[in-house]
């Protein structure tokens, strides 16, 4: 999808619901991409079985390899954890669209996990007004995106 500052998205298929939940949600995904990736490299699992857990029967239909779980567990983060990053780049791709400060100064604040109301007494503007602002960014980051498929 979105790559590096500067280059444009191409064939990317998004919605303004979606550019609006990407950027209520960025900041947690930001987070959890690096929660994620640090954990990624611990490995907390028993081969071992020992006493009476060795002779119990084992579930029918599974492996009861615990590293076989733990790759696959593993996997299903990875994928996870590249789903968030496609998001995230795409929406600090999108930001470069925003050239009005106010809009600018609304959308930093989104970005960085601050409330409507948060936003709003900091700017000095009611809540009603800052969801016109975030509206107002929605389309810009929408048309620019489609822009950039058709380009």
């Amino acid at each position: 999808m979105a790559e590096k500052k500067g280059r444009r998205a191409k064939n990317v298929q998004i919605t303004r619901d979606e550019i609006e939940r990407a950027l209520k949600n960025y900041h947690w995904m930001i987070n959890s991409i690096s929660i994620m990736e640090k954990r990624m490299d611990d490995i907390h699992v028993s081969t071992n079985k020992f006493g009476v857990e060795a002779s119990l029967p084992k579930p029918q239909g599974t492996t009861s390899d615990p590293v076989y779980g733990e790759v696959k567990r593993r996997s299903r983060y990875w994928k996870k954890i590249e789903e968030y990053k496609k998001k995230t780049a795409l929406i600090q791709e999108l930001s470069d669209c925003i050239t009005d400060e106010r809009e600018y100064e609304v959308l930093t604040w989104i970005l960085n996990g601050k409330g409507y109301r948060w936003i709003a007494r900091h700017i000095g503007l009611s809540e009603t007004h800052i969801r016109r602002i975030k509206d107002s960014i929605v389309e810009q980051m929408y048309k620019t995106a489609q822009m950039s498929q058709t380009a």
